[in-house]
């Protein structure tokens, strides 16, 4: 049976995790919890919305101690209660696509929430998930991607704070690969010499983007290397204060990912580089109304600017260099989670 701990007891620091549930902070509480020097230092505390979900429910079932407390990141009078005694933090913030106009000061203000909420409690230190400025990176020629802006945002307001901060931006999720990013089944070909529709029963498939094929990803395992990240920080915050933790394995062309998982798959997957007009088709019908801007600007950014920036290769390779352990080739992720499409 698992233990219950209250609120007001701890036994060493509290690790108050947002997003316990989800892909980056439930990689930092298995890291957590299997570390032998952080599992002693730290108590762990979930955060979440609603914890009588069942996720939050399977986090309690375990067999190691951890907290599971509501904080609504909207309600800043629930984080003050959520973050009461907490020594270090792991925010993280999610994007409002369907707030159009207004989705980067949203999301802006979530993050400002958890932030004011940590310096009112007297945390000692907070993590951030960030991602780049895409708007200044690339010297205001994309501005839609409110995102990734969003969290840098946020990023530029905590480190104005009297708080103690280390930041980790993970590169693109090698999950995506088993859903939003999948190879499609190869389609028919439209006037333009592209691949729309498609034929099924096929045994070639297709990524598709508005993109050249050369354009360079850097790929993470978030769910199985999020923790090495944030681990390394958490062992060493004096040494890593004011640091960003660039997170990925190592960058990978959309050519060379198609190379990889016909590779691991034995089916043929190619890359065909869309126009912007033809990439928008293969988002009919998306439930936010500016995804599909936001998506595609996002791209062309990676495409001229580069993930992280012109430097993207080297801050990718100091990162790998400080995690807290191996991290996942994306060769050794599709062997370990076969993409269900080309099964």
């Amino acid at each position: 049976m698992a233990k219950q701990y209250d609120i007001n007891t701890t036994m060493s620091k509290v690790l108050a995790i947002f997003g316990a549930t989800g892909q980056q902070g439930g990689s930092i509480v298995d890291f957590v919890l299997n570390d032998p020097h952080l599992s002693q230092e730290y108590t762990i505390r979930a955060i979440t919305r609603d914890p009588s979900s069942p996720s939050a429910q399977s986090l309690k079932a375990r067999k190691e101690a951890i907290q599971v407390v509501r904080g609504d990141v909207t309600d800043p009078s629930s984080l003050t209660t959520a973050l009461k005694d907490a020594h270090t933090i792991f925010a993280l913030t999610a994007p409002s696509f369907s707030s159009g106009p207004d989705s980067r000061s949203q999301e802006f203000a979530t993050g400002k929430n958890i932030a004011d909420a940590a310096v009112a409690n007297g945390a000692s230190y907070i993590i951030l998930s960030t991602l780049p400025n895409v708007t200044a990176l690339s010297n205001n020629k994309y501005t839609k991607v409110t995102s990734f802006d969003a969290k840098a945002d946020v990023e530029a307001y905590i480190r104005t704070l009297p708080l103690r901060s280390a930041f980790f931006a993970p590169g693109s999720f090698m999950q995506n690969f088993q859903s939003i990013m999948a190879p499609r089944p190869t389609t028919t070909t439209t006037t333009t010499g592209n691949t729309l529709a498609t034929q099924p029963g096929d045994s070639e498939f297709v990524v598709a983007r508005p993109v050249s094929p050369e354009t360079k990803l850097p790929l993470i395992d978030t769910v199985g290397d999020t923790g090495k990240f944030v681990g390394a920080i958490l062992a060493d915050p004096d040494k890593y204060e004011g640091k960003t933790f660039c997170a990925a394995t190592k960058l990978y062309s959309l050519a060379e990912m198609c190379r990889i998982m016909s590779e691991k798959s034995g089916k043929a997957v190619k890359y065909v580089q869309l126009s912007e007009e033809e990439f928008r088709t293969t988002l009919a019908g998306s439930p936010v109304g500016n995804y599909a801007d936001i998506l595609i600007e996002m791209m062309l950014y990676q495409q001229d600017f580069g993930y992280y920036g012109p430097q993207t290769e080297e801050l990718v390779a100091w990162a790998v260099k400080n995690a807290r352990g191996k991290v996942t080739t994306f060769e050794e992720y599709l062997e370990k989670h076969p993409i269900p499409a080309l099964q």
